[in-house]
């Protein structure tokens, strides 16, 4: 059991009978009336975003999640399949519960999320950038760069993204997982 005190940014708590992660938290102490924490929450399951507020030493229950480090293997029917990188168990897991499924390379290491007491994956997070070959893009025009303009491209995984106009087939590029944001080129 914690307190509105011990609130800190990726905190797991228990809260309407499920689990959510503390996104953002404010401490609140207005000239009149007591103080609260404005906090924003995201549920586990959905992912849905909701904003909560506390009242200052509100008991709060947290829940105990482990993060381990496993690499993505394949793709099967069943859904997608990890090893763990110490113990070289494997784990099935559903789409429904990966970041961004699209981005996910052969090899690639990520991090499982474990509700530690009733041992349940609760997701699987792929690391904040992700570097992929570009398969297929249309040439870029020459003398076409001097806007802001960017075009289609296809990664090795499959996913499509929008890239500037310089990219080509290829290209080994650095793309932010969660939003699919082209970054830079990479060299080889």
């Amino acid at each position: 059991m914690a307190t509105t005190a011990d609130i800190k940014n990726g905190m797991c708590i228990e809260y309407n009978h499920g689990l959510y992660f503390i996104i953002d938290f404010q401490h609140v102490k207005p000239g009149k009336g007591p103080a609260f924490v404005r906090t924003k929450l995201k549920n586990v399951k959905t992912g849905k975003v909701v904003d909560n507020t506390f009242s200052a030493g509100h008991k709060i229950q947290t829940a105990r999640i482990e993060r381990h480090k496993y690499q993505y293997l394949y793709k099967d029917d069943l859904g997608y399949n990890f090893m763990h990188n110490e113990t070289y168990e494997q784990i099935g897991v559903e789409e429904t519960l990966i970041d961004a499924p699209k981005f996910l390379k052969e090899g690639q290491n990520v991090e499982v999320i474990f509700h530690a007491e009733e041992e349940v994956i609760l997701g699987v997070e792929l690391p904040i950038h992700v570097i992929l070959d570009v398969t297929y893009t249309e040439p870029g025009l020459k003398g076409d760069t001097a806007t802001n303009a960017s075009k289609p491209a296809t990664v090795e995984t499959g996913a499509e993204i929008q890239v500037p106009l310089f990219v080509n087939e290829g290209d080994t590029l650095k793309i932010e997982s969660k939003t699919g944001a082209y970054v830079e080129r990479v060299k080889k």
